[in-house]
């Protein structure tokens, strides 16, 4: 059942239902301009990640902006972007199950859809759901780039995937992923650095292997919004996949230099008691807001901390001097954007203190 919408355009913001997801529209503009602006000067193509999202509105709002297509983790978010007219999409993950093969090859009929593979087996089952509904499906070769998740661990193995993909009548080789995920939050820029120059390397290893062999690679994707500065100046990066970008939250601020972005995305709580000298409580714990990359901020509010959370409750400590009040409405910054994205059904687009929008997060919980 979806929850009630917590607000309607016209409002002021004080009076949203709490907890309820927060976008701060002019950052969110902000951040999609600034984002695209890169992507155009560095030449390189913009394919956003909308597991950070989760939205066709967000999607289309960046399409306007110049990216070609969207990224995304699940064939149910792919579903929704395809049904909401996205043309163009990449499952950046490996998708093993039949059934869900034969949704991504119904897809086809209506955007362009591609999907990765780590593995021969993988393709064979690719290729198998691709053969039953009559259609060619794309499939990329996803590296391993240090993450410790998927990825074929050689250039040789890679150069051999994707020959076995190239020689497919129901196949497109459609390139390279390799994304670094771990790279984003490594807090000091000179390891950022490291840790995608080597990714730049493998992914160079395997596009000059495949090009000896006669294959081209169209596309080599990746990036993040820790790191996506890197990859663009690599040579070798045809495409970044940053998705956080739009919003921003905790953890991305702990990077040293942070991404220059503007934090748009909060939760909105209000204090529900203030019984206890240096204590407060808000209607917002860890099933409002992701806790497991951090504790959330509390914005613009100093000498206030989210020391704690329960399942309903969120723990304050204010400091000496510092004093809530029951019904006191504050911002929370969550310590990770895309999960906390999913536990909320409707985003409400907030501009000087007004409500703009509220449109649905219709990908959420789209686990299969």
């Amino acid at each position: 059942m979806l929850q009630n919408p917590p607000a309607e355009p016209g409002m002021a913001e004080e009076e949203v239902d709490t907890p309820a997801l927060l976008v701060d529209l002019d950052a969110l503009e902000h951040n999609l301009d600034r984002m695209a602006a890169f992507a155009a000067r560095a030449g390189i193509r913009l394919r956003p990640h909308a597991k950070t999202h989760k939205s066709p509105v967000i999607a289309h709002w960046q399409a306007q902006r110049g990216a070609v297509g969207q990224c995304v983790q699940k064939v149910g978010e792919a579903e929704i972007l395809a049904w909401a007219g996205v043309p163009d999409i990449l499952i950046t993950n490996e998708i093993v199950a039949p059934r869900k093969l034969a949704r991504v090859a119904a897809l086809s009929k209506m955007t362009n859809i591609a999907l990765c593979a780590d593995d021969a087996g993988v393709v064979d089952l690719i290729e198998a759901a691709a053969e039953a509904a009559s259609c060619r499906l794309t499939v990329l070769v996803e590296i391993h780039v240090g993450a410790n998740r998927a990825g074929v661990g050689s250039p040789a193995a890679a150069i051999a995937l994707a020959e076995r993909i190239a020689s497919s009548h129901a196949l497109i080789f459609g390139g390279l992923q390799a994304y670094h995920g771990g790279a984003q939050h490594l807090r000091d820029l000179d390891a950022r650095r490291a840790a995608i120059a080597a990714v730049a390397d493998t992914a160079r290893a395997v596009v000059d292997g495949l090009a000896a062999k006669g294959i081209a690679c169209p596309a080599v994707t990746g990036a993040g919004t820790g790191t996506f500065e890197l990859e663009a100046a690599s040579g070798v990066f045809t495409e970044l996949q940053a998705g956080s970008y739009a919003f921003m939250d905790a953890d991305y601020g702990r990077n040293r230099p942070a991404p220059d972005f503007r934090q748009s995305l909060f939760v909105a709580a209000t204090v529900m008691s203030a019984a206890r000298e240096g204590v407060a409580v808000v209607d917002c714990g860890h099933k409002g807001i992701a806790i497991e990359s951090g504790l959330p901020l509390v914005h613009e509010r100093p000498g206030v901390t989210y020391a704690g959370a329960s399942d309903e409750h969120g723990q304050l400590a204010c400091s000496a001097g510092t004093k809530l009040s029951v019904g006191e409405r504050l911002r929370l910054v969550p310590g990770h954007c895309d999960p906390t994205v999913d536990r909320y059904d409707w985003y409400v687009g907030v501009r000087d203190g007004w409500v703009e929008a509220v449109w649905p997060v219709a990908a959420r919980g789209m686990m299969a």
